[in-house]
Protein backbone atom coordinates (compact mmCIF):
# COMPACT_ATOMS: atom_id res chain seq x y z
CA UNK A 1 0.00 0.00 0.00
CA UNK A 2 1.17 3.35 -1.43
CA UNK A 3 2.15 6.08 1.18
CA UNK A 4 -0.75 9.12 1.23
CA UNK A 5 0.13 11.80 -0.59
CA UNK A 6 1.98 14.62 1.24
CA UNK A 7 0.69 18.52 0.65
CA UNK A 8 1.24 22.19 2.30
CA UNK A 9 -1.77 23.47 3.35
CA UNK A 10 0.10 26.95 2.89
CA UNK A 11 0.13 26.33 -0.95
CA UNK A 12 -3.13 23.88 -0.93
CA UNK A 13 -5.25 27.69 0.23
CA UNK A 14 -3.03 29.69 -2.36
CA UNK A 15 -4.46 27.14 -4.91
CA UNK A 16 -8.15 26.92 -3.85
CA UNK A 17 -8.15 30.89 -3.96
CA UNK A 18 -6.72 30.69 -7.48
CA UNK A 19 -9.91 28.40 -8.21
CA UNK A 20 -12.77 30.46 -6.30
CA UNK A 21 -11.49 33.60 -7.34
CA UNK A 22 -11.84 32.45 -11.41
CA UNK A 23 -14.83 30.31 -10.49
CA UNK A 24 -16.42 32.16 -7.60
CA UNK A 25 -17.99 30.00 -4.38
CA UNK A 26 -21.34 28.14 -6.33
CA UNK A 27 -19.13 28.28 -9.28
CA UNK A 28 -17.01 25.61 -7.32
CA UNK A 29 -16.80 21.87 -6.83
CA UNK A 30 -15.50 19.94 -4.63
CA UNK A 31 -13.59 18.18 -7.50
CA UNK A 32 -11.89 21.38 -8.95
CA UNK A 33 -10.70 22.01 -5.76
CA UNK A 34 -9.35 18.65 -5.47
CA UNK A 35 -8.15 18.60 -9.22
CA UNK A 36 -6.25 21.89 -8.24
CA UNK A 37 -4.49 20.75 -5.24
CA UNK A 38 -3.87 17.46 -6.62
CA UNK A 39 -5.22 15.51 -3.30
CA UNK A 40 -8.29 13.30 -2.67
CA UNK A 41 -11.85 14.08 -1.65
CA UNK A 42 -11.26 12.66 1.93
CA UNK A 43 -8.17 14.39 1.96
CA UNK A 44 -9.09 17.46 1.44
CA UNK A 45 -12.19 17.40 4.52
CA UNK A 46 -9.65 16.05 6.66
CA UNK A 47 -7.33 18.91 6.10
CA UNK A 48 -9.93 21.73 6.01
CA UNK A 49 -13.51 20.22 6.93
CA UNK A 50 -15.53 21.71 4.03
CA UNK A 51 -15.81 23.68 0.92
CA UNK A 52 -16.83 26.64 3.17
CA UNK A 53 -14.31 26.28 5.19
CA UNK A 54 -11.49 26.27 2.94
CA UNK A 55 -13.35 29.20 1.26
CA UNK A 56 -13.10 31.37 4.07
CA UNK A 57 -9.40 30.67 4.49
CA UNK A 58 -8.84 31.24 0.47
CA UNK A 59 -10.97 34.70 0.97
CA UNK A 60 -8.74 35.54 4.37
CA UNK A 61 -5.58 34.51 2.25
CA UNK A 62 -6.82 36.74 -0.49
CA UNK A 63 -7.34 39.76 1.98
CA UNK A 64 -4.06 39.65 3.92
CA UNK A 65 -2.30 39.19 0.77
CA UNK A 66 -4.61 42.39 -1.56
CA UNK A 67 -4.78 44.45 1.64
CA UNK A 68 -1.20 44.62 2.44
CA UNK A 69 -0.17 45.96 -1.15
CA UNK A 70 -2.27 48.48 -0.97
CA UNK A 71 -1.59 49.61 2.42
CA UNK A 72 2.14 49.45 1.72
CA UNK A 73 1.70 51.56 -1.94
CA UNK A 74 -0.28 54.12 0.68
CA UNK A 75 2.49 54.19 3.01
CA UNK A 76 5.97 54.58 1.52
CA UNK A 77 6.85 58.86 1.10
CA UNK A 78 6.10 61.02 -1.47
CA UNK A 79 3.36 63.34 -2.09
CA UNK A 80 -0.40 62.01 -0.89
CA UNK A 81 -2.05 62.65 -4.49
CA UNK A 82 0.05 60.61 -6.38
CA UNK A 83 0.22 57.57 -4.31
CA UNK A 84 -3.67 57.74 -3.74
CA UNK A 85 -3.09 58.00 -7.94
CA UNK A 86 -0.55 55.23 -7.91
CA UNK A 87 -3.38 52.58 -5.76
CA UNK A 88 -5.75 53.21 -8.17
CA UNK A 89 -3.75 53.06 -11.23
CA UNK A 90 -1.78 49.45 -9.74
CA UNK A 91 -5.05 48.09 -9.14
CA UNK A 92 -6.50 48.88 -12.43
CA UNK A 93 -3.90 47.32 -14.27
CA UNK A 94 -3.59 44.31 -12.02
CA UNK A 95 -6.85 43.94 -12.86
CA UNK A 96 -6.31 44.84 -16.55
CA UNK A 97 -3.07 42.21 -16.98
CA UNK A 98 -5.23 39.68 -15.85
CA UNK A 99 -6.76 37.44 -18.79
CA UNK A 100 -9.48 35.68 -16.93
CA UNK A 101 -10.35 38.92 -15.92
CA UNK A 102 -11.30 37.86 -12.34
CA UNK A 103 -11.50 41.25 -10.96
CA UNK A 104 -11.45 41.36 -6.79
CA UNK A 105 -12.54 38.63 -5.26
CA UNK A 106 -13.86 40.13 -2.24
CA UNK A 107 -15.89 42.73 -4.36
CA UNK A 108 -17.03 39.10 -6.21
CA UNK A 109 -17.71 37.45 -3.13
CA UNK A 110 -20.11 40.41 -2.28
CA UNK A 111 -21.62 40.45 -5.46
CA UNK A 112 -22.13 36.89 -5.38
CA UNK A 113 -22.99 35.88 -1.88
CA UNK A 114 -24.17 39.39 -0.45
CA UNK A 115 -25.47 38.80 3.18
CA UNK A 116 -26.39 35.32 2.67
CA UNK A 117 -23.25 34.29 4.40
CA UNK A 118 -22.43 35.93 7.69
CA UNK A 119 -19.09 34.25 7.63
CA UNK A 120 -18.12 35.78 4.12
CA UNK A 121 -19.56 39.08 4.77
CA UNK A 122 -17.90 39.83 7.60
CA UNK A 123 -14.18 38.75 5.87
CA UNK A 124 -15.29 41.20 2.96
CA UNK A 125 -16.68 43.63 5.56
CA UNK A 126 -13.15 43.77 7.29
CA UNK A 127 -11.21 44.16 4.12
CA UNK A 128 -13.43 47.10 3.01
CA UNK A 129 -13.09 48.74 5.73
CA UNK A 130 -9.63 48.45 6.21
CA UNK A 131 -8.87 49.40 2.89
CA UNK A 132 -11.09 52.53 3.25
CA UNK A 133 -8.83 53.05 6.64
CA UNK A 134 -5.93 53.15 4.63
CA UNK A 135 -7.47 55.92 2.48
CA UNK A 136 -8.61 57.55 4.97
CA UNK A 137 -5.28 58.00 6.67
CA UNK A 138 -3.57 59.22 3.32
CA UNK A 139 -6.25 61.95 2.95
CA UNK A 140 -5.99 62.94 6.73
CA UNK A 141 -1.79 62.94 6.15
CA UNK A 142 -2.42 65.27 3.09
CA UNK A 143 -4.71 67.55 4.47
CA UNK A 144 -1.38 67.55 7.18
CA UNK A 145 0.33 68.18 4.31
CA UNK A 146 -1.37 71.09 2.40
CA UNK A 147 -2.34 68.79 -0.72
CA UNK A 148 -5.99 68.62 0.27
CA UNK A 149 -8.11 71.10 2.04
CA UNK A 150 -8.41 70.22 5.70
CA UNK A 151 -11.91 71.32 5.80
CA UNK A 152 -12.75 68.23 3.69
CA UNK A 153 -14.33 65.18 5.34
CA UNK A 154 -11.72 62.90 5.37
CA UNK A 155 -13.36 59.86 6.40
CA UNK A 156 -16.19 60.86 3.43
CA UNK A 157 -13.08 61.16 0.84
CA UNK A 158 -11.67 57.13 2.11
CA UNK A 159 -15.70 56.34 1.70
CA UNK A 160 -15.25 57.69 -1.60
CA UNK A 161 -12.03 56.30 -2.64
CA UNK A 162 -13.40 52.32 -1.37
CA UNK A 163 -16.28 53.19 -3.74
CA UNK A 164 -13.99 53.97 -6.48
CA UNK A 165 -11.73 50.58 -5.71
CA UNK A 166 -14.74 48.26 -5.95
CA UNK A 167 -16.16 50.71 -9.27
CA UNK A 168 -12.85 50.02 -10.66
CA UNK A 169 -12.45 46.42 -10.07
CA UNK A 170 -16.03 45.72 -11.37
CA UNK A 171 -15.40 48.09 -14.65
CA UNK A 172 -11.85 46.24 -15.07
CA UNK A 173 -14.15 42.73 -15.55
CA UNK A 174 -15.76 44.24 -18.86
CA UNK A 175 -13.03 47.05 -20.27
CA UNK A 176 -12.42 47.14 -23.46
CA UNK A 177 -8.64 48.90 -22.64
CA UNK A 178 -7.77 51.52 -19.54
CA UNK A 179 -8.87 54.38 -20.77
CA UNK A 180 -12.46 54.27 -19.11
CA UNK A 181 -10.37 53.28 -15.89
CA UNK A 182 -8.31 56.07 -16.45
CA UNK A 183 -10.47 58.65 -16.63
CA UNK A 184 -12.32 57.60 -13.60
CA UNK A 185 -9.16 57.70 -11.63
CA UNK A 186 -8.58 60.96 -13.04
CA UNK A 187 -12.09 62.21 -11.98
CA UNK A 188 -11.51 60.99 -8.77
CA UNK A 189 -8.07 62.05 -7.80
CA UNK A 190 -8.98 65.73 -8.87
CA UNK A 191 -11.84 66.22 -6.88
CA UNK A 192 -9.54 66.05 -3.51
Amino acid sequence: MGRPKQFDPDVAVEQAMQVFWRKGYAGTTPQDLVDAIGIGKGSLYNAFGSKHALFERALRRYRDDQAAALVDLLGRPGPVKERLRGALEMLAAMDLADEDRRGCMAVNTAAELGSGDPGASELVRRMLDRTEAAFRAAVEEGQRSGEIAPERDAAALGSLLLNTVVGLRLLARVADGPERLERVIDGVVDTL
